[in-house]
């Protein structure tokens, strides 16, 4: 798709999740192949776009990936994500993924608002297959509900208002299991700033027991972009120009704005 996304997948089916989520199950291209690793993600880039989003990777079954997108008002992939995109070719990167679970854990919790659910629910599947008799907490924070239908394990469900997140606060206030375990968290990133203080300094664990990363910022806000990459995507492409070629047009039309 691009130089920066070195495999091209193609979407076969969009599903409607719920008023914020959409499943897209994209053909695995030749040579992806999963880390295993349960909280993996890719960099995927959308047709008439340069810029990558990164997205956790629900599943891959006989050949099929399966992405999950959280719906915005704005956004590089949510607004192509709502319209008939099937058929539609993308840019992937490799997958990664940052989930370790230390020798001496003797319990996970994982807590995480919509953005995370994804990522949370294959942990869980991951823990009921392969370290089965490990107790497993989830705290999820969603805007729409219950998606019990979503994880296959418990889920303490806390309720999300639009654009904001008290995962902080809910993460404060869980009463912890004895003994060395593992912590999981994902998702706004000044709330992870204020739980990777509390993991450290008032919780005292070292890095080996908890994983907190921010997935999105809400100090930033969402901002348009001065020059359109759609067009100059478009245009490059029916030219029969290189991705490095329209990436300079690109670039030089950002010089000028």
């Amino acid at each position: 798709m691009t130089s920066r996304t070195p495999f091209d997948a193609v979407v076969r089916e969009r599903i409607v999740l719920g008023e914020h989520l959409v499943r897209l199950v994209l053909e695995a291209p030749e040579g992806f192949a999963t880390t295993g690793v349960p909280d993996e993600w890719v960099a995927l880039t959308v047709p008439g776009q340069f810029q990558t989003r990164y997205y956790t990777v629900r599943s891959v079954v006989d050949g099929l990936l399966t992405i999950d997108v959280v719906v915005h008002e704005q956004g590089l992939v949510t607004e192509w994500a709502q319209t008939g995109c099937v058929g539609d070719r993308v840019g992937l990167s490799a997958p990664k993924g940052s989930f370790a679970l230390p020798a001496d854990a003797g319990w996970i919790v994982l807590a995480g608002d919509l953005t995370a659910l994804p990522a949370m629910a294959r942990i869980a599947e991951y823990s009921a297959g392969q370290v089965q008799g490990l107790p497993v907490e989830i705290h999820a924070e969603v805007p729409d509900g219950p998606m019990p239908d979503y994880v296959a394990a418990p889920v303490r469900w806390h309720h999300a208002d639009s654009g904001t997140s008290d995962l902080a606060a809910i993460v404060h206030g869980i009463s912890w299991p004895e003994g060395p375990g593992y912590f999981w968290m994902a998702g706004e990133s000044a709330q992870m700033r204020d739980i990777r203080r509390h993991a450290r300094h008032d919780l005292g664990w070292d890095t080996r027991h908890y994983d907190v990363m921010g997935y999105w910022s809400g100090s930033r806000g969402r901002q348009a972009r001065q020059v359109d990459p759609g067009p100059i995507y478009a245009r490059g492409r029916a030219l029969g120009q290189s991705d490095e070629q329209i990436w300079a047009e690109y670039d030089a039309a950002r010089g000028r704005a």
